[in-house]
């Protein structure tokens, strides 16, 4: 019996390669360079499995495939609005996520850039790699305290309880949030947090704001020059999410002109290109979207695939659906 074609969009830890190998008659991105939409088009044709990532924009267009091969979009990643789920379900494919495994590895990463942006660890670095420092002086690169602050979630799901977890316990944050669906008591009691009827609400009384809310359309620039301008002036922006959840540009005017104190962010909307204006803010930490980037969490997000894949083509239902 042939074994199912699978094809997989980008590189991925050798150790889920390997075992896909095995599994699978799997046709891997050796040059780790994105597809274009026409090969990801015709790689609907070839296969029957296709495994993107969330730098692959699945839209309409790649969707509209007549004589589709495959019946399974697994993708490697939590965020699926990389993927027109509506157009897939139209179509007929199968689309699988992988939440979960990642929720820690992304916390922690928030955590890394609300300590980043309030006590201005970039520029200090960029100071020293520079020449330019002169030594310890009093009024030297003063920053921002966020132990005992209030630390607010926009998005309090999985990766948001997490970072929730870390302000709360290691900082002594009081935890404030904002979900358009319903928080169980209990996990909110786990931090503590305290629920806002509005994400107006959090912003005005947070001094960090931490985003973890899908994107997508329905919150694209969720954050923008009128919600900015609602934040303190010593607040701390940060998002780990997806990056067309802010407009850059609005934040890069609100960075400049003080209307807040810093932001640290992970993902940026067009990524990899990033909103020029960002680059000349001093007080703005910029990452490349390393949310999960560690080892155990990436091949955790290949177990993850493989295990929907495998449900799959034995005739089960993935434990991952999204669409």
């Amino acid at each position: 019996m042939s074994k199912p074609k699978v094809l997989v969009t980008r590189r991925w830890p050798d150790a889920v390669e390997a075992r896909l190998k095995a599994l699978y008659d799997v046709t891997l991105n050796e040059s780790d360079v994105p597809m274009t939409a026409e090969q990801m088009r015709q790689a609907l044709k070839d296969y029957d499995a296709f495994c993107p990532t969330v730098s692959d924009k699945v839209d309409a267009s790649v969707l509209d495939v007549a004589g589709a091969r495959t019946r399974i979009i697994a993708s490697y990643g939590v965020g699926y609005s990389h993927i027109d789920t509506e157009a897939a379900k139209k179509a007929g494919f199968v689309v699988t996520n992988t939440p979960e495994v990642l929720s820690e590895c992304t916390a922690d990463l928030a955590i890394t850039l609300m300590l980043m942006a309030a006590r201005r660890a970039g520029e200090g670095e960029r100071e020293v790699r520079a020449g330019n420092w002169t030594g310890w002086r009093p009024t030297h690169m003063i920053g921002t305290k966020v132990s005992g602050g209030t630390f607010g979630v926009l998005g309090f799901g999985r990766i948001g309880r997490e970072a929730a977890k870390r302000a709360h316990g290691g900082f002594g944050m009081k935890v404030i949030y904002f979900d358009p669906f319903p928080v169980k008591p209990e996990l909110a009691a786990e931090t503590g947090a305290e629920k806002r009827d509005t994400i107006e609400e959090v912003l005005r009384e947070s001094d960090v704001v931490s985003l973890h809310m899908p994107g997508g359309k329905d919150n694209y620039h969720l954050i923008n020059a009128e919600r900015l301008k609602m934040m303190k002036p010593t607040a701390i922006l940060v998002n780990s999410a997806r990056g067309e959840v802010i407009d850059g540009k609005a934040l890069a005017e609100a960075l400049k002109a003080g209307t807040i104190k810093g932001a640290g962010l992970d993902v940026f909307e067009g990524e990899p290109r990033i909103e020029p204006s960002l680059l000349e803010c001093e007080n703005a930490v910029l990452l490349p979207h390393l949310g999960s980037a560690t080892q155990a969490t990436r091949e955790a997000m290949g177990w993850r695939v493989m295990e929907n894949l495998e449900a799959f083509f034995a005739g089960q239902a993935p434990r991952d659906r999204v669409a």
